[in-house]
């Protein structure tokens, strides 16, 4: 009991410091508010004008303002700060709040400009919110486990307490952006709802019944209500997708060792067969691209070992743009609307109708893969891409998040005597057999050939396209469900399968949920008894309004291709509506 009190009481501490840190203004009750969606017009009655327009902008138009010294980096930083306040307050979303520093650094770099009528770099002046796995200077970094409040992952004494940094955030400072705050996470990461002993549940500002997602699901929510232009998560099976599709925003997963991960805080640190990655997520597909050529202007490769050296390619974004400017030269879609393993829920099934309608009306073909040759160059059929089984390649993946027997979790959970939360605990809650160095080895060639099966489907599909090109992309559902109910996050094979094979994976809002179109499918025949289990999750009245999202998936580091493809797909959905 006195192990549990302990425990209970450092969780609450933490929690009330860091409300007590918002400012007085925004640091309201809202426990009596009922909303269902907060993500409108009910917080301008708290905010100036000139904050609702700095802070309804997009990444891109804010830095247009802040690096000409149109809008200062005071006003911008002290507009999201405020906005940021109000997020939390409604949706439990920041672990950690530094906004006194981020006005003074904000401050900094208005006397520069000042002095010098010029940015210090193209980020000057942007608010950027961090997902708690990074290292800032003066806060903590508790990754939600209670027995790391006052440590440095968990260990004292060690000198690097609110000292250290890592190394994307120096990048960041190098590039003007200004950081504000720490994003909430669930504990250990491994579940894509965002739920802690600390904060507690991280809530969807569209609709307050569902999940934020995770492990991102504090970025996925700040974004969301508008509480930051632009964040960065990670992403091992999802982690940046669905925060940013449940929330109604845009993510992007770029292959392994695009961007930096240096000196950031991970669980199963040193598991190397599938690699958590860094990556943006905006209130816009410009917000995600200004994040990735700013990071990559920074020579990340230099200070990472494992970042490639591999600049931005602006022309490999341009040869998509030529081949859609070009006269008869279109895109070629893939389309997967079912894994096979778990049927999505009749929202997502509307968004794939709604993206396929689009891009084919827009011009472009939906290709199967798996037609006969001599019908290549059929229009308007839509086939599901039929790749080496998802599920085989799952459960390969899989085994990489119990290696260690869970022992690196539970050592973190174990510091403090706090339990698992529910999510989390059927997966790490008691301890496994740990895998040897021989199993682990035999995963990893498993993993191989199915990534050499898949590339060498894709590589097939040229034969099918008219194009002679293989497919350019295919579009997937993101979930089966288009934001998960709490505790009902059962199923990942949909986002896991790209970090199988390392695909570059862009999610974008397609439509929201409404009750009196997406009804309970009667007709239904489901494909096993968790399917059956999944599809009854589904309530419409539960559902309604809220956000529905997909991924379009590119080839292993076309980052740059992928979101000139995800730009036409994004044209598209919406000039469809």
């Amino acid at each position: 009991m006195a192990a549990e009190a302990a425990w209970q009481q450092k969780a609450q501490a933490k929690k009330d410091a860091v409300i007590s840190l918002l400012p007085d203004l925004y640091n309201r009750d809202f426990s009596d508010r009922k909303d269902r969606d907060v993500t409108g017009s009910m917080l301008w009655e708290f905010l100036t004008p000139q904050d609702r327009e700095i802070t309804e902008s997009y990444a891109e138009d804010i830095v247009k303002q802040t690096t000409t010294g149109q809008w200062t980096a005071e006003a911008v930083t002290r507009a999201f700060c405020s906005r940021a306040s109000l997020a939390h307050k409604l949706v439990n979303c920041l672990h950690e709040v530094f906004f006194e520093d981020a006005i003074a650094e904000a401050k900094k770099l208005d006397a520069y400009f000042a002095d010098h009528k010029k940015p210090v770099g193209p980020l000057h002046g942007l608010p950027v919110s961090l997902k708690d796995q990074f290292h800032v200077r003066g806060v903590e970094t508790t990754m939600g486990y209670v027995g790391w409040i006052d440590t440095f992952q968990g260990k004292k004494g060690t000198g690097k307490e609110k000292v250290f940094e890592s190394e994307m955030v120096r990048e960041l400072r190098n590039l003007g952006a200004v950081l504000y705050c720490k994003t909430s996470v669930p504990h250990t990461l491994m579940t894509g709802e965002t739920v802690n002993n600390i904060i507690g549940y991280t809530w969807n500002p569209k609709n307050r019944n569902l999940s934020s997602g995770g492990s991102s699901g504090g970025e996925g929510a700040l974004i969301a209500m508008k509480g930051s232009p632009l964040g960065f998560g990670t992403d091992i099976g999802g982690s940046i997708r669905i925060p940013a599709g449940f929330n109604g925003q845009y993510g992007l997963r770029p292959s392994t060792g695009r961007m930096p991960y240096e000196g950031m805080a991970n669980s199963m640190d040193g598991q190397n067969t599938v690699l958590s990655v860094v990556g943006p997520l905006s209130s816009s597909l410009g917000g995600l691209r200004l994040a990735m050529t700013a990071i990559l202007s920074q020579q990340p490769w230099l200070h990472d070992p494992l970042v490639h050296e591999l600049p931005w390619r602006s022309e490999h974004g341009q040869y998509i743009e030529d081949i859609l400017s070009a006269s008869g030269s279109k895109l070629v879609f893939g389309v997967l609307k079912n894994d096979g393993v778990v049927t999505p829920h009749p929202p997502v099934r509307r968004a794939i109708d709604m993206a396929v309608k689009a891009v084919e009306a827009a011009g472009h073909k939906v290709q199967p893969a798996n037609v006969p040759r001599d019908h290549a160059n059929t229009r308007g059929q839509v086939i599901e891409w039929k790749p080496p089984s998802h599920e085989r390649g799952n459960n390969i993946g899989i085994k990489s998040w119990i290696y260690d027997g869970g022992e690196d979790v539970q050592s973190a959970i174990g510091l403090s005597g706090e339990p698992f939360v529910k999510q989390v605990a059927d997966l790490y809650g008691e301890k496994r057999p740990q895998f040897d160095a021989s199993a682990i080895a035999a995963t990893n060639i498993e993993k191989r050939e199915y990534q050499k099966e898949y590339l060498e489907y894709w590589n097939s599909t040229a034969e099918l396209t008219g194009t002679g090109r293989p497919v350019d992309a295919f579009i997937s559902p993101l979930a089966p469900f288009c934001a998960a109910r709490p505790e009902k996050y059962k199923y990942y094979g949909y986002s896991t399968i790209i970090n199988m094979i390392d695909y570059t994976s862009c999610v974008l809002p397609i439509t929201t949920v409404d009750k009196s179109v997406d009804v309970v499918d009667e007709t239904f025949s489901p494909l096993s008894d968790f399917d059956k289990d999944i599809s009854n999750d589904y309530d419409p009245e539960i559902y309604d309004g809220a956000h529905v999202a997909l991924q379009v998936i590119g080839r292993r580091l076309h980052e740059e291709k992928i979101l000139a493809i995800a730009g036409e797909v994004d044209r598209a959905v919406k000039g469809s509506k």
